[in-house]
């Protein structure tokens, strides 16, 4: 894919397009219980639109929560079936593991070593939304059976 930029001169450049950013909208029931949950995962967010609506931050890195009915039926089918809302890449999984368990964040599937060498866990946020956290475990803490 080649996007041309046009130059004063008019001369052309070829840049080539670059995605930089990439952000869930969850809907949520509440949307200061949600703010505040988050707020344990590290996100921080400014002061809400209109108040339905919040972007959260963290690491560079968009949250989108926004007040609005969502399908109940929809919400259990996925965590029946262990169906990802989002998964996060996490540098330090074993750390960032104990904060979220210290904030009382809602762990479904605690932290594990995966077939494929990394570590991961699942948390539950109050709308029922699933999301994976997974990285590489630090140096010399994986389980011997795991090798």
């Amino acid at each position: 894919m080649r996007n041309i930029v046009s130059r004063a001169d008019h001369g052309t450049i070829a840049m080539k397009p670059r995605v930089t950013s990439f952000a869930p909208q969850f809907l949520v029931d509440d949307l200061a219980r949600s703010i505040a949950y988050y707020n344990k995962l590290g996100f921080a967010f400014g002061e809400p639109w209109d108040g339905f609506y919040a972007i959260g931050k963290v690491n560079g890195l968009e949250l989108h929560l926004k007040e609005a009915p969502k399908n109940q039926a929809e919400r259990r089918w996925r965590r029946d079936h262990e169906h990802l809302d989002a998964s996060a890449g996490v540098d330090g999984i074993e750390a960032f593991y104990e904060q979220c368990v210290a904030n009382g964040v809602t762990i479904l599937k605690p932290l594990a070593v995966t077939a494929w060498g990394t570590k991961d866990f699942y948390i539950e946020d109050p709308d029922g939304y699933v999301i994976s956290f997974g990285g590489r475990p630090a140096a010399g803490t994986l389980e011997p059976s795991a090798l």
